[in-house]
């Protein structure tokens, strides 16, 4: 079975961001109950207990590790129970944790060719020292056994897929089409153990939906999805930026395109977003937008939230994990 760690629900900036001094950052920064605080999008899985592997390497991965004991040194006087990262885009929130894991602890970096590339044309990750810190391509469409640094198998599999997004926003060229943007710079993925069994998809960053990912979706027993803004022109209206979601990469949760729109025929049995940017009034537990969408079957996760895939008695109810927020 499939054991999950949320590790962070929020979009870049966690909730509160550093610099925003909006109502929602202002009411979490006070300890308010229902604006609880959240890192940077991250989960960790793993299928033995012992091996974890983290989807996407936030900023804020050292204090992220400190929060969650599974992550904890266990043997000797220099260990991690961190296996690999995965990078599913080359935003700065999915690939800057990655110099956190420096101190000569082996693990793998698995990305698409795009975002690895990246990562090889800035010299500051090199302090993941290639020779203990191998990097491993994941082509599209193709299982991919998730192997520990020396090559020991961990009883899992990933399959990566693109999903419409943009290329991260330090490296846009505004000279071209879609600002440079091109296949593998953001993809999906498809987590199962090699054995068997239910699996689960986490796309943290989407553009739109297209009938390809709807079809892969239908039915499935567990997605994270990218939830960045409640509405399009979010962050316009509330005076933070100019730039609509659309023009961000990001489909909104509302609208006639939105997220909860587009899952509505699909029989996922648990859907739960991530990357939940500070504007999005769906992060507030009292608020109209996040009774709206747990009506629709959607929740919206806490740091440390704790999911078991496979095991008896199935996955924790949307009650259940509810009370587990308070």
């Amino acid at each position: 079975m499939l054991r999950i760690l949320v590790l962070g629900a929020a979009a870049g900036g966690g909730f509160p961001q550093w610099n925003c001094n909006c109502a929602a950052c202002r009411r979490a920064r006070s300890g308010d109950k229902n604006a609880r605080s959240a890192h940077q999008a991250s989960v960790a899985v793993t299928a033995d207990g012992d091996n974890w592997f983290v989807l996407n390497a936030a900023p804020d991965l050292r204090q992220q590790i400190a929060e969650n004991p599974p992550l904890h040194p266990k043997h000797g006087l220099r260990h991690s129970p961190i296996a690999g990262a995965i990078v599913t885009n080359g935003d700065i929130d999915a690939i800057a944790g990655l110099v956190n894991l420096r101190e000569g602890t082996p693990f793998s970096i698995y990305g698409h060719e795009r975002v690895l590339s990246v990562l090889a044309a800035n010299s500051v990750f090199s302090v993941c020292n290639r020779e203990i810190v191998p990097r491993r391509e994941l082509p599209l469409e193709k299982d991919v056994p998730l192997l520990l640094a020396d090559g020991t198998p961990s009883g899992m599999t990933c399959k990566a897929f693109a999903v419409p997004g943009k290329v991260a926003l330090y490296l846009e060229d505004t000279s071209k089409e879609g600002f440079g943007s091109d296949v593998g710079d953001t993809i999906g993925l498809h987590i199962r153990e090699t054995s068997g069994g239910p699996g689960f998809f986490f796309i943290s960053s989407c553009a739109r939906m297209t009938p390809e990912i709807a079809a892969r979706l239908k039915g499935a027993e567990l997605v994270f999805f990218d939830g960045t803004l409640w509405s399009d022109d979010e962050m316009i209206k509330a005076g933070m930026s100019g730039k609509t979601g659309a023009r961000m990469g990001h489909m909104s949760m509302t609208g006639e395109n939105g997220t909860i729109a587009a899952f509505a025929d699909l029989d996922v049995k648990r859907k739960i977003f991530i990357h939940i940017n500070n504007s999005n009034p769906a992060l507030l537990g009292d608020s109209r937008e996040r009774a709206e969408l747990e009506a629709a079957g959607w929740e919206v996760p806490f740091d440390g939230m704790d999911i078991t895939l496979g095991a008896k008695g199935g996955p924790k109810t949307l009650a259940a994990v509810r009370a587990g927020a308070r």
